[in-house]
């Protein structure tokens, strides 16, 4: 049986009060629910906030595959380890397409995540032009094929996997609840084929884009999907709430 998880991504928003009064707010009622919740809160309020948060998780947005070195303004896992932080969200589209994170660097990061004992959150998704062509599953499987490759088979069922269509990040567009889980039954599909039934069961995948309260239940209700990759809907604590 898998989990159901709801994470919030808040990118690149809200102040250290805003971060710790919503945190406050939310930490109790989350224990009341049966769902992994979490929150990528921006990396410098990381530790303050996984120290405020009981219950909820507090996830990264993002790091470097390296250890350390010349890297200006990067973040390595052993710095967010050395604060208690288990899971990141890597391979987002926007790290994609405007910081031009390569599925080559996404590949190195789920390695060193793995390495770590840390959870990866794995983006894919395609693009509007990709989805009116008909290109969504081999996009998926190009990228998701090429960013696990350097773990071991047995490894993979460690990663959350989330399928985010880009056409439906931010702009409020969803993809209808048949469409995310034709395509998240796919990436079951593409896990099984490569990795094995047994492993494609046990892996977490995520819905993500335009995801709120008054979608959600159905989206989470299909057979594939197991949880949601929220944006917008997680900024306010009683639409994150809600989402629970």
């Amino acid at each position: 049986m898998r989990n159901t998880v709801i994470f919030g991504n808040w990118k690149m928003n809200k102040n250290k009060k805003e971060t710790l009064d919503f945190i406050k707010e939310v930490d109790k009622l989350v224990a009341k629910t049966n769902t992994v919740a979490g929150i990528g809160v921006p990396f410098i309020y990381l530790d303050e906030a996984r120290k405020q948060a009981k219950n909820v998780n507090i996830i990264a947005q993002n790091c470097h595959f390296e250890a350390s070195g010349a890297y200006t303004g990067e973040i390595s896992i052993d710095m967010l380890k050395d604060i208690n932080i288990d899971t990141v969200i890597i391979g987002h589209s926007e790290r994609r397409e405007y910081f031009n994170d390569t599925d080559a660097d996404i590949a190195k990061k789920v390695k060193k995540l793995i390495d770590n004992n840390l959870t990866p959150v794995l983006c894919c998704g395609e693009t509007l032009s990709q989805y009116e062509n008909k290109e969504t599953i081999a996009v998926v499987k190009k990228q998701l094929l090429e960013n696990l490759s350097l773990i071991e088979k047995n490894n993979v069922e460690k990663v959350i996997i989330a399928y985010e269509p880009i056409w439906a990040i931010g702009t409020g567009k969803t993809a209808t609840a048949e469409i995310a889980q034709n395509v998240c039954k796919e990436i079951r599909n593409i896990i099984s084929e490569n990795f094995g039934a047994k492993i494609a069961d046990k892996v977490i995948i995520q819905y993500g884009g335009s995801v709120k309260p008054n979608n959600i239940a159905e989206l989470i209700s299909q057979p594939d999907i197991d949880g949601a990759l929220v944006g917008g809907a997680s900024l306010d604590p009683k639409s994150f709430l809600e989402l629970l």
